[in-house]
């Protein structure tokens, strides 16, 4: 039986990470950060964000809100607090469907 290996996922990412995922200023993060609880970055004994895969999502739950559908930042707040499952749902799909998008322009491109 041939061995698979798996992907390597982080543990933890950094705000300079978080930042160039999203295309945003760290100062950004930081704002949403106080803004938003459910943004919950441990950090390291010099004091440094280390952001989980869950704080990832979080973000991006929040960005696909705030940056790509408008809302306020109160409105993502109600949001999040009135149907947070929805919200990710939507956010998951979205999320789908913007990778397929990229994988297939690739394909088109190599074609």
């Amino acid at each position: 039986m041939p061995f698979k290996e798996k992907e390597i996922e982080k543990l933890y990412y950094s705000i300079g990470e978080l930042s160039l995922m999203f295309d945003v200023n760290p100062s950004l993060i930081r704002f949403w950060e106080k803004e938003f609880d459910i943004i919950k970055p441990h950090k390291n004994k010099k004091g440094n964000r280390m952001f989980s895969k869950e704080d990832v999502e979080n973000f991006r739950i929040i960005f696909n809100l705030v940056k790509e559908r408008g809302f306020t930042l109160q409105g993502a707040k109600d949001k999040l607090k009135g149907n947070k499952e929805d919200t990710v749902n939507t956010s998951e799909v979205v999320h789908s469907l913007q990778r397929i998008k990229a994988f297939l322009l690739e394909l088109k491109k190599e074609l």
